[in-house]
């Protein structure tokens, strides 16, 4: 059985992993932050790695929809948890919009939680600093701060994010 820490959303630590997903059952998807970049583990046991030096820019997380280009948040997602979900992003050399997939977990995410995990990463991402996401320390004060915060505001979202980043 695996050992699951601090987990916000999708995005927790398992058996010493940072994992975005249902990590690590066979045929399905999952993602894993290293220091070196992002592990993609995808259905068919093809694996690739995502440089931090690419990632130029996070633009959305989308979960659950059957078409991940639309909406946010499908009502599977919301409602019965397992959904798939998606990581949009522009990466560079050379240029190009990337979408990372993995499996959701079977029991189902707030909404608050989801809202923390994507303002994590855009800011990290969009401030010039992936590679942070790569650094389990700091990745596990971050999640641990993250998770202690309820915020109910746009506002309030970005000031938990931002005193997480600055931890």
């Amino acid at each position: 059985m695996s050992e699951r820490h601090g987990f916000l959303g999708p995005l927790g630590q398992v058996d010493g992993h940072w994992v975005v997903g249902n990590y690590p059952h066979p045929g399905r998807a999952w993602l894993t932050f290293r220091k070196d970049g992002i592990y993609q583990h995808t259905r068919k046991a093809e694996e690739q790695l995502i440089p931090w030096s690419r990632f130029m820019l996070f633009n959305r997380f989308t979960l659950g929809a059957k078409y991940p280009s639309k909406g946010q948040y499908g009502v599977r997602a919301l409602f019965f948890g397992g959904a798939r979900g998606y990581l949009h992003v522009t990466l560079r050399h050379p240029y190009e919009d990337w979408l990372l997939t993995f499996d959701g977990h079977p029991h189902r995410y707030t909404l608050t939680d989801m809202l923390l995990f994507e303002a994590l990463l855009a800011s990290t991402i969009n401030d010039g600093e992936a590679h942070r996401l790569g650094d389990g320390d700091w990745l596990r004060r971050a999640v641990e701060h993250l998770t202690r915060e309820r915020p109910r505001t746009t506002h309030r979202i970005r000031k938990a994010v931002k005193e997480a980043r600055e931890l």
